[in-house]
């Protein structure tokens, strides 16, 4: 019997860790979010309704948005190095400058510092929060804010202890230590001008700065950072070539512990995984949101040190507003119940949950139709050029044609960790 009980466990323990990786995966984000479209496009959602005879409009919009904004259509990817080029300010170049005397190697180490830190703290600023640059005395709001705000946290040394003698770098010690008020001040945050989530943001780099600590074989055993992440995927390429999947594993297994209350699968913190009751099985929906995002802004310091990347399509469309609120803004989704329109939902509540799902997989369908249109491939044309090209940047413009401040159409509460 005591025999047969432990093999019961192990075989438990051993399906449950299959199902985490599965839960990690891009396939898995694609499957459980089909679920709740085939809902949907059925009419048997309990909160959207999709109508795909609106998915040439959206297309069409798009692809105007996407014109205007690259007329040659020599689309870059949607990444965080966009934002750090706003207001027309050639921050990057300043930043090669100062990394001119390194290595190719520690070059990229640098950037993946920069790119990671900026990253997470990305979620959603609120509406009225801002960032005055000193330097340039230029003011910036959302993430375009959030960028340079933290792109000169980072180049005057904020995230490193040695601020004067190797200030662009991040350092695991660092992080452990900084406090509320030195990212308050970091991002110009005052009671005239508050930062929504500022408490979960500095959260999430304390917890950053113990994971690195507690992965030494992703972020190095001696004065761990997050951009030895590079040499850790180096190990994992072939022939010059990275898979664009195998970044997003090792950024899900490195990072997995950095995020508050999360469902945990196998002692697993499953990061952007969500519940929802009519998904099969077990109910259970990953995004993983920040960390696709973070993975593709990963993908141009690597193909600097000349890695190809492949397989970009593997990876999904990104879960969040701008997306999500094109599509509701244009019909492609409707919403069953106004009311939903009135109050903010938290991340975890099922109407976030199907209009993220929701999102994901109508991605896929308007990448499809705008290929289509222009006479390109996915090879020409992936996921991710088409999410910069592109339906961020369209959902943000008609949600500030419809609405004040540009704000979604459905208001979620943020906690400074997803959105």
């Amino acid at each position: 019997m005591e025999k047969r009980t432990a093999e019961t466990l192990r075989s438990q323990r051993k399906d449950e860790r299959a199902l985490a990786a599965y839960l990690r995966s891009p396939t898995a984000i694609r499957e459980r979010c089909g679920q709740l479209y085939k809902l949907a496009i059925e009419g048997n959602s309990r909160y959207f309704n999709c109508d795909l005879s609106q998915l040439e409009r959206v297309a069409d919009y798009t692809i105007g948005v996407m014109r205007e904004e690259y007329p040659d259509l020599g689309i870059p990817f949607h990444s965080r190095w966009r934002h750090f080029e706003t207001g027309g300010v050639p921050r990057l170049s300043i930043l090669d400058e100062r990394l001119a005397g390194l290595t190719p190697l520690d070059k990229a180490i640098a950037k993946f510092d920069l790119v990671i830190i900026s990253v997470l703290l990305d979620a959603g600023a609120g509406e009225s929060w801002y960032y005055n640059e000193p330097e340039t005395q230029l003011r910036f709001q959302r993430s375009e804010g959030l960028a340079v705000a933290s792109f000169q946290m980072f180049c005057t040394g904020t995230f490193v202890r040695c601020r004067h003698t190797t200030p662009l770098q991040v350092n695991a010690d660092r992080l452990q230590t900084l406090t509320e008020g030195e990212l308050a001040q970091g991002f110009g945050v005052s009671a005239e001008n508050p930062l929504v989530g500022i408490t979960g943001r500095l959260k999430l780099l304390q917890k950053l700065g113990r994971s690195l600590v507690s992965s030494p074989n992703i972020f190095g055993e001696q004065s761990p950072r997050p951009g030895n992440l590079v040499r850790y995927l180096m190990t994992k390429s072939c022939n010059n070539q990275l898979e664009a999947a195998t970044v997003l594993g090792a950024v899900l297994e490195g990072l997995s512990d950095i995020w508050s209350g999360r469902i945990e699968v196998a002692g697993i913190n499953l990061g952007d995984v969500w519940f929802h009751p009519d998904v099969v099985d077990d109910g259970l929906v990953p995004f993983h949101k920040l960390s696709q995002w973070l993975t593709y802004s990963l993908l141009e310091p690597l193909e600097e040190l000349g890695l190809e990347i492949t397989g970009l399509d593997a990876l999904t469309g990104l879960a969040e507003y701008r997306n999500g609120g094109l599509f509701l803004d244009l019909g492609l989704i409707n919403v069953k119940n106004q009311d939903i329109l009135l109050k903010p939902y938290p991340v975890s509540s099922e109407a976030i949950v199907e209009w993220r799902a929701l999102t994901v997989i109508l991605l896929d369908c308007i990448a499809a139709t705008i290929r289509e249109k222009l006479g390109m491939n996915a090879e020409e044309l992936p996921l991710v050029k088409i999410l910069q090209g592109g339906t961020w940047t369209a959902g943000r413009r008609i949600a500030a044609e419809l609405r004040k401040g540009a704000t979604p159409p459905i208001q979620i509460e943020s906690d400074g960790t997803v959105f």
